[in-house]
């Protein structure tokens, strides 16, 4: 009778076990996300011969601090896909204004564009002088949220949580001769991962695949190019629950 205890507390200790296992083995990546692409004038050709140059992405107040990590995800993915095409990142996009000693006309043009959404046409030349590309891409990040929510436990542990991720963001093309945006897209993502683990679904993960559906939309762009990116480790993927 006295060991009981013992036995009981075995089996509930291996039927926890036998849980994790089988939690364990039905971990995943899931990704759901709606895309939009609309091309207003802009042909494979020009895209090619003019190049693109990233400028400081645009955010909702308190998310300032992500706009390097978008910017940097975009560029890593565009010229992944688009070898084809001359890439300035934002980084270099900076320096060349910098060292053009256009500092003053690029913080203007923001200030300009907070209100209006708009990109005077002379700002864009001066810019475009400075970094060599006639086209400026223009990031927005509209939302990002991270959540986690408690999937499966058993006598007190977190087995299984799912991480979530939320991004909203919109991209357009200007072009820098006309003052046009010649461009737009936009893409809502969930990316969603089933763990048991501290592993996050971050900003630079699902950047990376947004950047991916956006890029995909891109004159001239092949069909095969819309591929989850290789940047980052991957799970299997499956639909959302």
């Amino acid at each position: 009778m006295r060991k009981r205890p013992g036995i009981r507390q075995s089996i509930e200790w291996a039927a926890a076990a036998a849980l994790w296992f089988c939690i364990a083995g039905c971990g995943g990546l899931s990704v759901q996300s709606d895309t939009t692409h609309r091309v207003l004038s802009l042909s494979e050709s020009e895209l090619q011969a003019g190049g693109i140059a990233l400028l400081t992405p645009s955010t909702v107040t308190g998310r300032e601090q992500d706009r390097q990590a978008l910017a940097q995800a975009f560029f890593e993915v565009i010229s992944e896909r688009r070898p084809d095409l001359q890439v300035t990142s934002l980084a270099g996009t900076l320096s060349a204004v910098n060292r053009a000693g256009r500092d003053e006309t690029y913080e203007r043009m923001f200030v300009e564009a907070r209100d209006t959404g708009l990109f005077r046409r002379a700002s864009l030349r001066e810019v475009a002088e400075a970094t060599g590309a006639r086209f400026f891409a223009q990031l927005k990040l509209a939302s990002f949220r991270q959540e986690s929510l408690l999937r499966w436990s058993f006598l007190g542990l977190r087995l299984m949580e799912t991480k979530r991720a939320r991004l909203r963001v919109f991209l357009e093309l200007w072009d820098s001769g006309d003052g046009s945006i010649v461009w737009e897209g936009a893409v809502e993502m969930i990316q969603a991962l089933d763990t048991s683990s501290e592993y996050e679904v971050t900003l630079r993960m699902i950047a990376q695949r947004a950047a991916t559906e956006l890029v995909t939309g891109l004159p001239g762009t092949p069909a095969e190019a819309s591929g989850p990116t290789d940047f980052t480790e991957d799970r299997d993927q499956r639909p959302m629950r």
